[in-house]
């Protein structure tokens, strides 16, 4: 295991005052039960699923065409375990049919933002009646229940329509990456076999034109199951044009009567598929259900992030990341309000997060630790310069924190009086496996546990419990966001979650829990460093590095070594005006020595100008190593800053 260096979150940053806990709907669901504590609400959640999900359900208000008769059923297996057996249910009749007639139906469900400045809000109303007509559209195309339909968008509020559109005819969305290539789009659209995309003629990033349509013409090719196209106005420039595919949005929707009937899918039918890439092999279709990955979502927007009708949350995501699902069902599930923006955060100005907060006064505010680690960079005038009143709640997702960075989104951003609530699952498990909540203390970087439904635990290499040590996250319990499989890849999906230990699902993540009874992410299993028979993660390496006030950003990867089995090379972003020179190099070395041990020093500290990263703020660390090694990167379909494997190739080069 990793970890013998990994330092735990320190002294309690954060309580809860009567202010969070007396009004939280965690606490409004606990004294509805008569539950006592939250741990007794963490043991009945897990040992009895359906008494829990059928309270989550009615503390939600979904509404059912027809009643399940059982709410859980395990006989298929644990891995294949049903949910809501019988009852028939459409999501977007609870996202957004049955708030019309309602107060909800005149609340704002979307504010978004362009780059450019533009802005533009939809009601519930506006959304309702919009959907309708796209559905009307889509259906007028002889799109049907059971089609799969690719939306690869910027986030606009097109986006959210077309999304919800599909959804009501009974088809399977398959969201895709805005910033994805021509060949990952082919792959997706040709494993799901997709019969229809909607797409935009491009969008603004920085300030420059990126095109869409061409890309999107260009996977189509590759993908012959694609017989239309619907094409969003976004920048109105000129794209290529196929008069037997393509239609244009405002002809599509511009015909449509504003009322549509909503098909009645069953409970359990396929939604979405969300393809998540693996470090090797295609890329895995996540299949997710109408009572699973919605209803996951809202349970955690509820009970982690004490979300009510009245917020407005601002996650800075991109729709082909889960954190873009999970927030478009989570918020109109609940009736609250969502913001959406389509650019980049540091453009025109470092301060633009922090503008679109103060403009659209977010109450929930969702951001990643490498997202704050490169905004740190700027200071902290940027965000001191504007009002962030409104706040209430941070959250945080996508990779471990360190100290430093935590830290410093606490006090500049939260006043150090906001909880930064953890958030950590995947695009598998519709939500969160570990988070934080209002009711229990905060350390640094740290997480409440599971949320309720969950029965995670951290486990050794045989699968027994250990605590004060990093293991393998693992959940012992079915629950009903899990991937009902992956699509058309039945035994990747049990090989790759139920193989090693019997009816345990193994997330691939390294966890720890403190004497406190806290818990801590450390990384990723398959980025475990292993030097001299001793494992760690990469965070451990990283929180170190980012200590030094020259260190902005950090990875820590391992490299074959006759030795010691592997050697450890960092690659560091250096802060503004700091040099990379040998002389810092070496004091970054001694510094992981001092603190992990000797034998951990590092074999070589490098200098890069950035990372690469994902949209949505992931470091790619396989794709560190491999171009270290010169060996194939694998899929970089994700990357949003290609430029930075260059650099790192170009360092290989050097050495």
């Amino acid at each position: 295991m990793p970890g013998e260096g990994f330092e735990f979150g320190g002294e309690v940053a954060w309580r809860p005052s009567p202010q969070y806990t007396e009004a939280s709907r965690l606490k409004t669901f606990m004294d509805r039960h008569r539950l006592g504590s939250y741990d007794e609400l963490l043991r009945r959640s897990t040992t009895d699923l359906a008494w829990f999900w059928t309270a989550v359900l009615d503390d939600l208000h979904i509404e059912f065409y027809e009643p399940y008769t059982e709410v859980v059923d395990t006989s298929p297996g644990i891995a294949w375990t049903r949910w809501c057996v019988g009852g028939k249910l459409n999501i977007v009749h609870n996202c957004v049919d049955k708030w019309i007639g309602t107060p909800v139906e005149q609340k704002v469900a979307v504010r978004w933002e362009g780059e450019e400045g533009a802005t533009r809000t939809l009601t519930y109303g506006e959304l309702y009646r919009q959907v309708n007509r796209c559905a009307n559209g889509l259906r007028e195309l002889g799109l049907d229940r059971g089609d799969r339909l690719a939306l690869f968008m910027p986030m606009c509020p097109e986006l959210i329509t077309a999304f919800f559109a599909s959804i009501k005819i009974g088809g399977i969305i398959l969201p895709l990456f805005s910033g994805y290539g021509a060949e990952a789009i082919a792959t997706r659209l040709h494993d799901a076999g997709a019969k229809a995309i909607v797409t935009a003629d491009g969008f603004w990033r920085r300030g420059q034109l990126v095109a869409m349509k061409p890309i999107a013409d260009a996977a189509m090719t590759a993908a012959p199951s694609v017989e239309h196209a619907i094409v969003v106005s976004r920048v109105n420039v000129d794209v290529p044009w196929d008069q037997r595919r393509d239609r244009r949005w405002t002809d599509l929707l511009g015909r449509q009567p504003d009322e549509c009937e909503t098909v009645r899918t069953g409970a359990d039918d396929p939604l979405m598929i969300i393809y998540t890439s693996g470090t090797t092999g295609r890329p895995k279709g996540a299949l997710h259900t109408h009572c699973g990955f919605p209803i996951k979502s809202a349970q955690d927007i509820v009970h982690c992030f004490d979300v009510r009708d009245t917020d407005t949350m601002f996650w800075v995501t991109d729709m082909g990341w889960m954190m873009g699902p999970w927030e478009v069902f989570g918020m109109t599930l609940v009736g609250g309000s969502m913001v959406i923006y389509d650019g980049a955060l540091d453009h025109p100005a470092p301060d633009r997060l922090w503008a679109l907060v103060e403009r659209h006064r977010a109450t929930v505010l969702g951001v990643s630790p490498t997202l704050v680690r490169a905004l740190m960079k700027y200071g902290e005038e940027p965000v001191r310069r504007h009002d962030l009143s409104s706040l209430r709640i941070l959250g945080s997702t996508g990779e471990p924190w360190n100290p430093e960075s935590w830290r410093w989104l606490f006090e500049q951003a939260g006043g150090a009086r906001l909880p930064i609530i953890n958030y950590s699952g995947g695009t598998e498990v519709s939500g969160g496996l570990v988070a934080g909540n209002v009711l229990t203390p905060i350390k640094p970087c740290s997480f409440a546990g599971p949320p309720p439904g969950i029965a995670a635990d951290v486990v050794d290499d045989r699968g027994r419990p250990v605590r004060n040590q990093v293991g393998e996250l693992v959940v012992r319990a079915p629950w009903i966001g899990m991937t009902r499989g992956f699509w058309n890849d039945r035994l990747r999906y049990e090989e790759t979650y139920w193989s090693r230990f019997p009816g345990v699902w193994v997330h691939g993540d390294w966890a720890a829990i403190d004497e406190d009874g806290l818990w801590y992410i450390v990384g990723r299993s398959d980025d475990t460093i292993k030097v001299a028979g001793k494992r760690l993660g990469p965070a451990e390496v990283e929180s170190v590095l980012v200590e030094h006030p020259a260190v902005v950003e950090a990875a820590a990867i391992g490299i074959p070594d006759e030795a010691k089995g592997q050697a450890l090379v960092c690659f560091c972003v250096l802060a503004p005006a700091r040099d990379p020179t040998a002389t810092l190099a070496e004091e970054l070395k001694a510094m992981v020595a001092t603190r992990l041990g000797k034998p951990l020093r590092p074999q070589a500290v490098e200098f890069v100008p950035d990372l690469p990263k994902t949209r949505n703020a992931k470091v790619m660390r396989r794709v560190i190593r491999a171009t270290y090694l010169g060996e194939p990167p694998g899929d970089l379909s994700s990357l949003e800053n290609p430029q930075a494997v260059d650099a790192i190739a170009r360092v290989r080069q050097r050495g």
